[in-house]
């Protein structure tokens, strides 16, 4: 038994955003009425810690000194404190004070973890945060519940797991064990096998064409074709031709899931390319984030990979129109009255509509049953302003029955990674020390610098802009796409070929299906 300290302070964290901030954890047992009370802006979860906290000390065998006065101050006071990882901290800091532990390595460790009412530890949301901020912030290690230590483990700092209240203090009691080691490279290894392939894909190839010029250069595409024509199993095989994330990115977006309570327990680590597909009745929070306590949204759980819109039409309009931020700033920023919190959204947009309401307008075999009044409001619910962000429309026709049954061996994942690993591999070193990575990021003044065409590319284009009408949105586009294709193809030089191409992949300003 050690001489009481009467004072003790450690260290925890709370989720702000994303992002873990260190709460100091201050106990005082003082002279006075018996009772428990935590200060320092604690919500609902961190308020009903007390019963938690006493309970939990008293299951694991341990002396709750209820005839003292306890004083639980979370510091800094001015942020507001949510969750239940601070619930170890919390009773550890008790024991300490009250001298039923010693308090030698209690201030040297982040501490976090649920309690059960019988001392059981329950693993928390954002143990990768609270273990980066471990690293940054100094300390000789992690606690965490059994439950978070190979998230926790992803970063390399010293991790200790326990697996209720009574190992914990054990674990404190020098001298300390051995932390808990992984095979960091095996699990990337697993966590980073595609279980898809575009070989699964029949037909379609002018379709995996255009998929592969907008994966090379980072840019957004829209699917038009009727139901059916595997618009959806093209767009879910677009990750697995992305380039591998790095370790920066995967633990990027762990972080994004670990704080949105959606990391899988099998899956410490996202090193896949991440694929969302919300339904289109999704809400504004539900897709751009929020709540009284923002969450990521969907639109950063696609982070570093690809957010697929179904139906483009049927989402609702004020909900598409608040892509338009993480579209052109890569982040997202949910502000509230006494805070406001930054999630990153850089992804991949990948949208597919048909092409009118019941789906079979231009179809060959199928009649159209919709007017062109009909046809008009439908595409007309797609703004101007998020289409200026989709660099490429494309047709996606029904599927032939001699490209179904056929033996052709059809364009694999492996053959696009390559050809677009290649033609990212160009742009980076081109773009190098000027703020961006792809073609898709050109500015104006770039486009003049690196877009130059060949005369006749420059007079293939000018016919074009006459005959279909283009805009001088439409031009910087295909100019845009004409330098990503030249790109894959390993040229400098942007030729007719390459402009070409890049008109064909402007289905909607070419007006040969619809006017808008």
């Amino acid at each position: 038994m050690y001489n009481p300290e009467m004072f003790f302070r450690l260290n925890s964290y709370t989720l702000y955003g994303v992002e873990a901030k260190k709460v100091v954890v201050e106990v005082n047992l003082g002279r006075g009425l018996p009772a428990f009370t935590i200060v320092g802006l604690p919500e609902t979860a961190v308020k009903e810690s007390r019963e938690r906290v006493e309970t939990a000390i008293r299951n694991s065998g341990f002396s709750f000194p209820s005839n003292k006065r306890i004083t639980v101050n979370l510091a800094p006071a001015d942020i507001r404190k949510e969750g239940t990882a601070l619930d170890l901290s919390i009773a550890l800091g008790i024991l300490a004070a009250s001298g039923q532990i010693s308090p030698e390595n209690l201030e040297r460790f982040l501490i976090i973890g649920e309690l059960a009412l019988d001392g059981e530890l329950r693993g928390v949301r954002g143990a990768l945060a609270s273990s980066i901020l471990a690293r940054d912030e100094g300390f000789q290690g992690i606690l965490c519940p059994r439950k978070n230590a190979v998230e926790a483990s992803m970063v390399e700092v010293p991790v200790f797991p326990a697996g209720d209240l009574k190992e914990a203090v054990e674990i404190l009691t020098p001298p300390l064990p051995q932390p808990f080691m992984i095979d960091r490279e095996n699990i990337f290894r697993i966590s980073s096998l595609y279980h898809i392939d575009f070989s699964d894909v029949k037909g379609q190839e002018p379709a995996k064409r255009a998929i592969e010029v907008a994966a090379a250069g980072g840019h957004n595409i829209l699917m038009i074709g009727p139901p059916g024509s595997g618009k959806t199993m093209l767009a879910r095989r677009i990750p697995t031709i992305l380039p591998e994330m790095e370790l920066e990115e995967a633990i990027e977006s762990t972080k994004i899931y670990s704080a949105a309570g959606m990391l899988p327990s099998d899956t410490p680590i996202i090193y896949t390319r991440p694929f969302r597909s919300p339904h289109h009745t999704v809400s504004y929070a539900g897709l751009i984030g929020g709540g009284t306590h923002p969450k990521p949204g969907e639109v950063s759980l696609a982070h570093n990979g690809v957010l697929f819109l179904d139906e483009l039409p049927e989402f609702r309009r004020d909900v598409l129109e608040v892509l338009r931020q993480p579209l052109e700033d890569g982040v997202v920023t949910v502000s509230r009255a006494h805070h406001h919190a930054t999630f990153p959204a850089r992804f991949m947009l990948v949208a597919a509509m048909n092409p009118c309401p019941c789906g079979y307008f231009g179809d060959p075999y199928v009649e159209c049953t919709c007017t062109a009044g009909q046809i008009d409001r439908y595409v007309g619910k797609i703004s101007g302003p998020l289409l200026d962000r989709i660099d490429i429309h494309i047709d996606v026709p029904r599927v032939k029955f001699e490209d179904l049954k056929g033996d052709v061996a059809s364009t694999s994942s492996g053959e696009m990674k390559e050809r677009v690993e290649r033609a990212r591999e160009i742009q980076k070193r081109r773009y190098r020390g000027m703020g961006i990575s792809t073609n898709s990021m050109l500015t104006p003044k770039m486009m003049k610098e690196f877009c130059k065409l060949q005369s006749d590319a420059e007079t293939i284009l000018e016919t074009a802009m006459k005959k279909f009408g283009f805009s001088a949105r439409a031009y910087d586009r295909i100019l845009k796409l004409s330098r990503t294709i030249a790109d894959i193809d390993g040229s400098d030089i942007i030729n007719v070929e390459h402009v070409s191409e890049a008109v064909q992949y402007r289905t909607l300003d070419r007006k040969l299906w619809l006017k808008i």
